[in-house]
């Protein structure tokens, strides 16, 4: 029988280095319904609108390492914008294998974060990441100090408030557009184009009723001429007994 030591610890592989950058933190994918909502609308919103552009990751509640070998050096941001990067499916986002960090961050705002993401998130983005935009929205529109949405854009290593455009909004210089509150939301303006931003389902339903508004008209010309030409036929017919 082979010797045994009396402590034996048996052989375990050791793990994957990509198994090591967790693809989940383990936390809700957002605060609350709302902002669950808001960021699915703003990830589906900024896809249909860039869906032309091969070069550019567009995402949202996934790991982000910052650090190469320092597993623990992440932050998920709630939405983030890449330019200049493969299109592709991703399990984690690692700067350094990417070649460069988002061009842009949209976080959502709560009771809980506002704090964090103007102190230590702000200050990681700028100083650590080099993230060019950094957005906030509070969907309470109560958290945050100096109204429900904020822009910071990047001058050397410190973040810049962005001054609000003519029309309220505050300008994204990356994305081309600029963000407004909407109703009880808020939405993408594109100012060139004159019209607000939509997700592929809105899209869909605008064209459905396109369509629609379109038969009705159609129908409603031929019942026109239909008419039209009922009343020609009665004073034809009229003119010729008289």
């Amino acid at each position: 029988m082979a010797y045994q030591p009396a402590f034996y610890i048996p052989y375990v592989s050791p793990l994957e280095d990509d198994e090591l950058y967790l693809e989940s933190d383990g936390k809700p994918m957002a605060e609350t319904e709302r902002h669950r909502n808001l960021m699915i609308y703003a990830i589906q919103t900024l896809e249909s609108h860039f869906e032309a552009v091969p070069d550019v990751c567009v995402s949202g509640n996934m790991m982000m390492y910052y650090r190469p070998g320092d597993y623990w050096k992440s932050v998920s941001p709630d939405v983030f914008v890449t330019f200049g990067v493969e299109r592709k499916e991703r399990r984690t986002y690692r700067i350094w294998e990417e070649g460069k960090p988002p061009d842009f961050v949209l976080e959502f705002s709560s009771k809980r974060t506002a704090a964090n993401d103007l102190g230590l998130k702000k200050a990681l983005y700028a100083e650590v990441i080099g993230v060019r935009e950094y957005f906030l929205y509070d969907p309470e529109r109560r958290y945050l100090p100096s109204g429900p949405l904020i822009g910071f854009r990047l001058e050397g290593q410190s973040y810049v408030r962005i001054p609000p455009s003519i029309g309220g909004g505050i300008p994204s210089e990356t994305l081309g557009v600029e963000f407004s509150l909407r109703g009880d939301g808020f939405g993408f303006y594109d100012v060139i184009f004159g019209e607000w931003l939509e997700t592929p389902a809105e899209k869909a339903a605008a064209a459905f009723h396109e369509e629609a508004a379109a038969r009705q008209a159609a129908e409603i010309r031929a019942q026109q001429a239909e008419e039209e030409l009922t009343r020609l036929r009665a004073a034809l017919t009229s003119q010729k007994n008289s």
